[in-house]
């Protein structure tokens, strides 16, 4: 990370999207409550379960002729529809189509996976818990591959459960529908 990043991070300043769409091309970052959260190239293994998570919800919601919609990331989401939140969930299901636009979500996705780097276990085990429960995401994912485990939380009906990636994992905001995690 270069210094400047480092120094953003670090910094008092509160930023806004307008900085987020100011970065360097190919640089990718996110703003959480006006602070800048430079992020880091996926490894093989995240994209992995990126691709195969992904495509199994999208089966799910074409098989059932569901209206929800799963975008991967890098795509943004509006998370309290201002200009100090900016997030790029890895996966990200919107069942009401009317928050999204051409630009991306608007508002909170009603449910979100967040696959675990080394980099990005503070953010996704507690800034991103705390934001997406605030900010009225239904249900929230935490994938982690080098734990083995997929966290889930349930915010609808405050529940949290832990899973080994080998066992089925039921989905909230679908009956019915249940996932493994397979990184292999």
């Amino acid at each position: 990370m270069s210094a400047l990043a480092q120094e953003k991070i670090f910094s008092d300043k509160i930023y806004t999207i307008d900085d987020i769409y100011a970065l360097p091309e190919g640089e990718r970052a996110e703003l959480i409550d006006g602070q800048i959260y430079y992020m880091a190239t996926p490894s093989r293994i995240h994209q992995k379960i990126l691709v195969s998570l992904s495509r199994a919800i999208g089966n799910h919601i074409a098989d059932t002729v569901g209206t929800c919609e799963v975008y991967v990331a890098p795509f943004a989401v509006y998370l309290n529809n201002d200009d100090a939140n900016y997030v790029e969930p890895d996966i990200s299901v919107i069942c009401d189509i009317d928050k999204l636009d051409d630009k991306g979500c608007n508002g909170a996705p009603d449910w979100i996976i967040e696959i675990v780097s080394p980099c990005s276990r503070r953010m996704d085990y507690l800034i991103k818990l705390f934001k997406y429960r605030s900010a009225g995401v239904r249900e929230y994912w935490i994938v982690d591959s080098e734990k083995g485990r997929v966290t889930t939380y349930n915010f609808e009906h405050n529940t949290i459960e832990e899973y080994a990636f080998d066992e089925e994992i039921p989905v909230g905001i679908y009956d019915g529908f249940s996932l493994t995690v397979n990184p292999n």
